[in-house]
């Protein structure tokens, strides 16, 4: 009888093991060489005036952003109330790397944003792969398919502009990986940004790790407003002059310049993967950080890129044996020794470093026994973990599977203390969404600064909160409906069967193709982007 494979990867680039019927992303070479890479993304954009540097100027994209009320406290009650949540902003990450100056005319401003807000002119480059807050939320960075990282940042609260407080407006645009090609191997090496994490601020510059499926990059973004000039060697334009025509001797001085944002790659930590990463953690130490693939964990040190100490190895010695993968990975927030990773079975193994150099064998182990009434055809795909997060206080574990959110205790392992229904009305249409390859897509889960409230993502651009004290959940919509000034997030509910009301929507109604995987939360306000295709939405607490 064929076995469903387990949701590690799509199905179109996955190898198959026939003994165990497991299927894992680039587990295995192709089978015919390919005579040369080829890409299938559609046109690329421009590129950036230097590779590996992108220096931008610093200015506002015109109306991107819509001005709203300052944000309200953070209270778990206001974060799943009905209608507590407005539109901050819409914001299309832009293809364009050169971004418009100040001094440019205001008319060719709006006819060049009208351009980046239509949808007939993206292509699947554009498509947000990940969005994260840095340590403050001052700074929001999204990572799409093409390579792109687009940073934004938050408006400064003036005086006379109190109301633009809520607003992100485009910080630095860098082009972060290129795509490649393993010769060895005969595969595509994607320039898709699969994770994004940022380092916390020691000084005046920010410092964020990002990677594709092999390369990982640690990004030192600063901002210049000054410039040398009266070189002895050199003239204004930067060409060497003729010594003999030196007869004085200056001194370099440094000049106003109008604000520029650099992007510049530190280190490149490259060459340790096998497989395709899925997962990068920046320990509490911040002198270290693990990155995971299908089968592995290595363990990097930011000053050291040409080795790293792999902590975790599953693969077996024969790859015909392998019945799981590694599907996401994380540190501790405050123990630098504990780190947590999930696997396509369900399952949520807890490793202490101090223990054993290798952590095969894991300290904790969290698994809920599976319920035999339930057991059908789709159960071992839809109980794959695609997220896993540890709380801000570091007491519990949340994990997002097809169907649900689970919130285990780090001292129960036998099961979760709480178990959150995100779309149980898909149960039924499970076959037609392994047909689509829907079943497949891995949605992450964000929790709260205060960890009371829990987001995640849906099918038709709906996202789901749930509030773990009150109990109250609640299903919003990211769309261009919506996207109107202070607009109101109005509650949706899906109709299973039955007369529908008129608020509510069919499940046959859902559009799949619409789906919203990445989301992000303020660290200490009520403040969330969610990524929905190539649109970033930014929202906050109503404000009264």
């Amino acid at each position: 009888m064929h076995q469903p494979p387990p949701a590690s990867c799509s199905r179109s680039s996955c190898c198959v093991c026939a003994r165990v019927g497991v299927r894992v992303s680039a587990l295995a070479p192709a089978a015919a060489p390919c005579p040369a890479p080829s890409r299938s993304l559609g046109p690329r954009p421009p590129e950036p005036p230097s590779r590996g540097t992108s220096t931008l100027p610093l200015a506002p994209l015109g109306p991107w952003c819509s001005p709203t009320g300052s944000p309200a406290p953070l209270s778990c009650e206001t974060g799943c109330g009905e209608g507590s949540w407005i539109l901050v902003c819409r914001l299309l990450v832009p293809t364009q790397v050169s971004l418009l100056s100040m001094e440019e005319d205001i008319d060719t401003r709006k006819i060049n944003n009208s351009f980046l807000r239509d949808h007939s002119y993206a292509t699947e480059a554009d498509i947000i792969s990940t969005v994260e807050f840095n340590h403050t939320g001052e700074l929001l960075a999204t990572g799409d398919k093409g390579g792109r990282v687009v940073i934004f940042q938050r408006e400064q609260e003036s005086k006379n502009q109190v109301h633009r407080r809520g607003e992100y407006n485009v910080y630095s645009t860098f082009q972060s990986h290129e795509p490649e090609f393993d010769y060895l191997k005969s595969l595509e090496i994607e320039e898709k940004i699969n994770k994004i994490r940022w380092l916390p601020q020691q000084n005046a510059a920010y410092f964020l790790l990002s990677t594709n499926d092999k390369t990982v990059k640690l990004w030192k973004v600063s901002e210049r407003d000054k410039r040398p000039e009266g070189y002895n060697l050199k003239d204004e334009e930067g060409r060497l002059r003729d010594p003999a025509t030196i007869t004085t001797l200056r001194v370099p001085v440094l000049r106003p310049m109008d604000l520029m944002v650099e992007a510049t790659p530190r280190r490149v930590f490259a060459n340790a993967h096998t497989y395709h990463i899925n997962s990068i953690s920046v320990n509490s130490d911040y002198e270290t950080y693990m990155s995971a693939d299908d089968l592995r964990i290595n363990l990097w040190n930011f000053e050291i890129t040409n080795q790293s100490f792999n902590i975790v190895d599953i693969k077996p010695a024969n790859m015909e044996e392998l019945t799981e993968v590694i599907t996401a990975a994380e540190f501790h927030p405050h123990h630098c020794n504990t780190f947590v990773y999930s696997s396509s079975k369900g399952t949520i193994r807890l490793c202490d470093m101090r223990a054993s150099a290798l952590c095969d064998r894991h300290t904790k182990f969290f698994e809920e026994p599976e319920d035999p009434s339930n057991r059908s055809f789709f159960s071992e795909i839809i109980s794959s973990i695609s997220d896993v997060k540890f709380s801000h206080s570091g007491r519990y574990i949340m994990t997002r599977d097809y169907l649900t959110v689970k919130v285990w205790d780090l001292n129960m392992e036998n099961r979760p203390i709480e178990t959150y229904q995100v779309h149980d009305y898909l149960r039924s249409k499970l076959c037609s969404l392994y047909e689509n390859d829907c079943i497949f897509d891995k949605f992450e889960c964000v929790w709260n600064g205060s960890d009371s409230v829990i987001m995640t993502g849906s099918y038709n651009n709906f996202f789901r909160m749930f509030d773990r004290n009150t109990k109250r959940d609640v299903t919003l919509e990211a769309s261009r409906e919506n996207s109107k000034p202070r607009a109101i997030l109005k509650p949706r509910k899906v109709c299973v069967g039955g007369k529908r009301r008129k608020d509510e929507i069919s499940v046959d109604s859902l559009d799949f193709s619409k789906k919203i995987l990445h989301t992000a939360w303020h660290p200490s306000e009520n403040i969330i982007a969610v990524a929905a295709t190539n649109n970033l939405y930014i929202f906050q607490d109503k404000v009264n």
